[in-house]
């Protein structure tokens, strides 16, 4: 976008009202309709904000007013706090609490609304056709001008792999008339001609991230209900997507489906993180899309890490690149001491501007995530001689048996590069004699052979014996968050008991 061109919802509802901002099913919502709703939103919940930086829990699935919903949220000065549809009773109450919400707005939830009367926390469902009525005939200006410019800001919570979710606090979003300039979608080059396709669900970060982002820039953006890789597809020829936010679950996917059958030609960037993606699964996926258009990152919600381009991607396979720009990563030992390139330890990352996050209601928590001025999320890599970063995995989901360390991202990627499995994920199971066992989730492709021993051997000619699962079980899909990653808790919890029935054990 041109330097003086306006930028966010209302400054381009202003210059162009009837610009297309959003794409739902048969729906196409203009800027000027979505700005009007989203002052209505905030007049709904005027009532509730009282103050700037108060936190809105904000319990909806994707859909046009979930962004009339965030947007009004962001014109009181208040904190988004997305949470996921998929939690349960008490796991909601648990976070409108701890974020101590002033209102939980959601779309129809009994979940939400039993939530909210659990936290003593009001509640508004917006899909109540009374609220629906009010806010139609709601004031179309804002309640205050004040923060017409101020970008979304979102209090998001970490996924909680260990223990409670943790909230990334963050401060009061700051006044502005007219919406600044943003260096990240200066750098991925997002501008008003853009059609962005928002594949995962607005709860979790980098869907709304990038969909946010590219509406505040003027484009459109395509708001996909739930993932499905031949409507993704469809939606591509259709809406003539050019940019696109993934993870390595939705490559698999559209692998497995006719992509070929689908035109794909106007894609100029996806955008893939949130896991590791397996070689073999890139080196198809750069194939289905037009050339230099699939840009890996790495990074999380407390901040970004790492970028890599397509070309950078063909010389160093399965790397998440260099630092972006302005930050540096490091990679530590258990004392704290840089490690060479090659070994494995922590990825530690500076922040920008020396910016230091803290987890909401968890200074331990805080304290033990920042080692000086550079932070950590608990994942564990190394960097080659170039300064090129390599995931190894989770510290968490790290495998110890027999006093060695297995990466389980190394040996699902080996299962993944087997012709007849379309998904894999490894876990690490109590073993008396090792301390713990390598088990894999396999699933398979339709017809392939259910026999653990021969895709066993298969694998030993890519992987040391150590690290061969002593487990193989097929399942007929892996459970996984909407985000992309797979349920290894849950995975690894209803697996401490007996084996289930059509798994195979190997030696």
């Amino acid at each position: 976008m041109h330097a003086d061109a306006p930028r966010g919802l209302a400054g381009i509802a202003r210059a162009d009202p009837d610009r297309v901002a959003l794409v739902f099913g048969d729906r196409r919502m203009t800027f000027g309709e979505l700005d009007r709703a989203a002052n209505a939103m905030a007049h709904a919940f005027a009532p509730h904000v009282t103050n700037p930086g108060d936190r809105v829990a904000v319990m909806t699935g994707n859909s046009t007013d979930s962004f009339a919903v965030w947007h009004g949220v962001t014109r009181l000065g208040a904190l988004v706090v997305p949470v996921s549809t998929r939690l349960k009773e008490a796991e909601v109450a648990y976070l409108a609490q701890d974020c101590a919400a002033v209102l939980v707005v959601h779309d129809g939830s009994a979940v939400a609304g039993r939530a909210a009367a659990r936290a003593g926390v009001p509640a508004l469902d917006v899909s109540d056709p009374a609220v629906a009525e009010m806010l139609s005939a709601g004031r179309a200006e804002p309640p205050t001008e004040e923060f017409l410019g101020t970008p979304v800001v979102a209090m998001t919570y970490t996924s909680g792999t260990t223990g409670r979710p943790k909230g990334i606090a963050r401060p009061a979003p700051a006044p502005a008339r007219e919406t600044p300039p943003s260096p990240f979608a200066s750098f991925w080059g997002f501008g008003p001609d853009d059609v962005h396709l928002m594949c995962g669900p607005m709860y979790h970060t980098a869907p709304s991230a990038y969909a946010l982002m590219s509406l505040g820039e003027g484009g459109t953006v395509v708001v996909m209900a739930k993932w499905d890789s031949t409507e993704c597809l469809a939606l591509i020829e259709a809406e003539r997507v050019t940019t696109a936010q993934m993870v390595p679950a939705n490559f698999i996917r559209i692998l497995e489906a006719d992509w070929a059958s689908y035109d794909r030609s106007s894609v100029r960037k996806v955008l893939h993180a949130a896991a590791p993606c397996p070689v073999p699964v890139k080196r198809r996926i750069i194939d289905v899309f037009p050339p230099d258009t699939v840009w890996e990152y790495y990074g999380a919600s407390e901040g970004m890490a790492s970028v890599i381009s397509p070309a950078e991607w063909l010389t160093k396979p399965g790397s998440v690149g260099r630092p972006f720009p302005g930050l540096t990563v490091r990679i530590v030992d258990e004392d704290g001491a840089d490690l060479p390139a090659g070994e494995v330890g922590s990825i530690y990352i500076s922040a920008f501007g020396g910016q230091r996050f803290q987890y909401h209601n968890a200074p331990d928590k805080t304290e033990s995530a920042w080692q000086g001025d550079y932070f950590t999320v608990g994942d564990m890599g190394w960097l080659d001689d170039d300064g090129y970063l390599f995931l190894a995995d989770r510290r968490t989901d790290l495998i110890i048996s027999g006093g060695v360390n297995i990466y389980p991202a190394e040996v699902e990627a080996a299962l993944i590069e087997d012709d007849d499995v379309v998904d894999a994920a490894v876990i690490g199971l109590p073993d008396e004699r090792m301390g713990q066992k390598v088990h894999a989730g396999v699933e398979l492709r339709p017809n392939a052979s259910r026999d653990a021993g021969a895709l066993t051997t298969r694998l030993a000619t890519r992987l040391a014996d150590f690290k061969l699962p002593r487990t193989l079980e097929f399942v007929d899909e892996l459970p996984r968050e909407p985000n992309g990653k797979v349920l290894k808790t849950r995975l690894r919890e209803e697996r401490m008991q007996p084996a289930p029935a059509g798994g195979g054990e190997t030696t």
